[in-house]
């Protein structure tokens, strides 16, 4: 059994951070199927897209370990165009 997410509708803010990548090819293909099972699996989050090809995958999700995504996203690829917003300071009006 994999890692249990909350659906966004019961809390919008339940995952706090909205983590947003692109992983480059780097020594062996990529598989977006294996990216986002991982994901799923081992990082709480929810709203995830994992998309693209063997060469380039883009990555959101709302997590509350945006770290953990980087780390792993680092581990399969060259990751870059990071981008980590703060969803609750984005919706009190506050630089994200």
């Amino acid at each position: 059994m994999g890692v249990v997410s909350v659906d966004a509708e019961d809390d919008q803010f339940a995952y706090r951070y909205d983590t947003q990548l692109l992983i480059d090819r780097r020594d062996r293909d990529l598989d977006e199927d294996e990216i986002s099972d991982y994901i799923t699996e081992n990082i709480e989050g929810n709203s995830l897209i994992a998309a693209g090809d063997e060469d380039l995958i883009k990555i959101h999700y709302h997590t509350n370990e945006p770290w953990r995504v980087l780390e792993y996203c680092n581990s399969v690829g060259e990751i870059y165009d990071i981008v980590v917003e703060d969803m609750i300071r984005q919706s009190d009006g506050l630089q994200g």
